[in-house]
């Protein structure tokens, strides 16, 4: 796909994951779609960057885990632009046991919901609006953005990270990417980055990593193959490949996490045999 002009809505901007992929994305001539909901403060740096009324970007605040606010959404968008091209479903809430305990303590009694509710049902319901207008076109592309924690669960050193909720959002979403692709073929790729221990989520730059020991982070690193977290910029640039260069790539799942779900363990050497 040929970026330069076309219409994405990408989620979660404001800061980290979002906010590089909105800057790559914008670099390649995209116009830009941007509802926020939260982090006022990141929002007010979002606004100075792209605000400008003259780039052809929109932001605007939406609750996407209202049915009626992502209505809303996808009429400003079709109002405004005629439809889209490029859906950026980057949205998730997660509760780290490091930081916020069990789901028994009074201060989680809606953690389990908020986790589920924004981490899976807002990804559907914002897919299920922005079909019509991706069908317009001749082609379109989702790129739906999780987390191996739908493969890992609360077992080995990321138990620390992965609530319970989150891990079992996040592995729906595998589900929903591949029910996606069959629904938007031909002219529509789905696919699915999931995403490891990464620099501003899960990774350095959050409060659950900074309440980590030194020894716990140093196991969660010597459990991942490439020994280091990824980056936001790294992320990017494996959205900008789905969506510009993989033409013959959907309902795949792309996981970008250094090696951690393959941690653990190396390969036995290889014994001498008996023959």
């Amino acid at each position: 796909m040929n970026i330069a002009g076309k219409r994405a809505l990408v989620l979660g901007a404001a800061r980290g994951v979002g906010l590089a992929i909105a800057r790559t994305l914008a670099g390649q001539g995209a116009r830009l779609i941007l509802p926020w909901f939260d982090w006022p403060e990141a929002v007010a740096a979002l606004e100075e960057e792209f605000g400008d009324a003259g780039n052809g970007h929109l932001l605007l605040r939406a609750d996407l885990r209202q049915a009626d606010e992502v209505a809303a959404l996808m009429a400003t968008i079709d109002g405004r632009y005629g439809g889209l091209d490029i859906v950026v479903n980057n949205i998730e809430r997660g509760g780290m046991p490091i930081l916020h305990g069990g789901y028994h303590r009074e201060v989680n009694r809606e953690q389990w919901r908020l986790e589920m509710d924004t981490t899976l049902h807002a990804k559907w319901l914002v897919f299920e609006q922005a079909l019509p207008l991706l069908r317009r076109n001749p082609e379109g592309v989702v790129v739906n953005v999780s987390s191996i924690a739908g493969i890992v669960g609360r077992s080995g050193p990321a138990g620390l990270l992965f609530n319970d909720g989150y891990a079992a959002a996040n592995r729906g979403v595998a589900s929903l990417t591949e029910t996606w692709a069959r629904l938007g073929a031909p002219t529509i790729r789905v696919n699915e980055i999931m995403l490891g221990l990464i620099d501003t989520r899960h990774g350095p730059g959050t409060r659950g990593w900074a309440l980590l020991t030194g020894d716990q982070q140093g196991q969660l690193l010597r459990h991942t193959l490439l020994q280091r977290t990824g980056t936001p910029a790294e992320v990017a640039q494996a959205v900008l490949f789905l969506i510009r260069d993989a033409d013959f790539v959907t309902g795949a799942i792309l996981r970008l996490d250094g090696g951690y779900v393959l941690g653990g363990g190396r390969p036995a050497a290889m014994p001498e045999g008996h023959l």
